[in-house]
């Protein structure tokens, strides 16, 4: 891939010692970097009972994001659908459409986002099956067409709007695939999440895709967690942070933000040295020529022309030094324009 198109996806992390205004404002500064730097998306994630993430209401920060930004798409990464009713997803994206048309992704997942009882008090009626995942799925694409209804009459999701977002099926599985193919709508594979998802979950989406009206061809993204540091000593002390963040919440802790500083003191037992190695295909990391290699070769692998990448830093300077160098690995700004 000679053009490789990068996005964002952004979790609001409170940091350590920080507070939620922090997290939701340094989500706002990196929106407007990622535009300026030429990046082509910028997604935010629903996250639910977790005081580490402040991110639980994407259909709510994108609107900021929208109106802080000029061009660049902004969208969810994902909306958790079966936490919601299907019309009022429908609702708020018609609306978003209207405020800024053509600019705004939704990105949708099945996972809760939270812990199971969680989710079950934000939607009572959710009973976590497949089944269920597919009827909101299928209501949700007659509410985008105006064409839902009851032996009473139609049932439109308000605003009208004349376009309607890009819908994208997040997926960490085969089966996730064969939903979005189904659908006819694009597949947002998730690596950051699923280390071991490999070239086989794109070839069963591709090889089963049905045109819709949205899409008359298959659309993928990949997406994975990237560390990019100015030297490869602190590109490993950035990467030390992330396996220590994934270790944390394998073991159920939800936050604060780790110190840092405990952080670079840390030696992780022999248990958690396996995790870490278990956990090292959802990263990439190293200097900018480092990681733009692996990003190629990624990018070659799964076929695909376009990467959203996630970076938990322990400060925003260094996330933000991250982006801009692998903003200039890859001359995005000469792309984007």
């Amino acid at each position: 891939m000679s053009d490789i198109k990068l996005g964002i996806l952004d979790q609001s992390v409170v940091r350590n010692e920080g507070d939620v205004k922090g997290a939701i404002r340094e989500t706002i500064e990196t929106a407007k970097l990622a535009e300026k730097l030429g990046y082509s998306r910028f997604w935010i994630s629903e996250h639910h009972n977790s005081t580490f993430i402040a991110g639980s209401t994407p259909e709510v920060l994108m609107v900021k994001l929208a109106d802080e930004t000029s061009h660049i798409r902004i969208g969810s990464g994902g909306i958790m659908l079966p936490n919601h009713s299907a019309l009022k997803v429908a609702e708020n994206f018609r609306m978003l459409e209207t405020l800024f048309p053509g600019r705004i992704d939704l990105g949708m997942g099945r996972a809760p986002g939270t812990d199971r009882l969680t989710s079950s008090i934000l939607n009572p009626s959710n009973d976590f099956s497949e089944s269920s995942y597919l009827r909101q799925l299928e209501h949700l694409q007659h509410f985008f067409q105006d064409t839902a209804g009851t032996e009473r009459g139609f049932i439109y999701a308000t605003p009208q709007s004349e376009t309607i977002p890009m819908q994208w099926i997040l997926s960490s599985s085969g089966g996730s695939s064969k939903i979005a193919a189904r659908f006819g709508l694009g597949l947002a594979v998730a690596k950051f999440i699923n280390g071991f998802v490999g070239p086989d979950v794109v070839e069963t989406y591709r090889k089963n895709f049905k045109p819709s009206h949205q899409y008359q061809e298959p659309r993928v993204i990949l997406s994975v967690f990237l560390i990019c540091g100015e030297t490869e000593e602190k590109a490993r002390e950035m990467r030390k942070m992330m396996d220590y963040i994934l270790i944390e919440f394998e073991k159920g802790k939800s936050g604060p933000f780790p110190d840092p500083e405990v952080v670079r003191q840390y030696r992780f037992t022999p248990g958690e040295l396996e995790r870490v190695k278990y956990n090292s295909g959802r990263i990439i990391s190293g200097t900018k020529e480092d990681v733009k290699e692996q990003l190629t070769k990624l990018a070659n692998d799964f076929e695909v022309d376009e990467i959203i990448i996630s970076t938990m830093g322990d400060n925003y300077e260094n996330r933000k030094r991250s982006f801009e160098l692998v903003a200039d690995a890859f001359n995005l700004n000469k792309l984007a324009h």
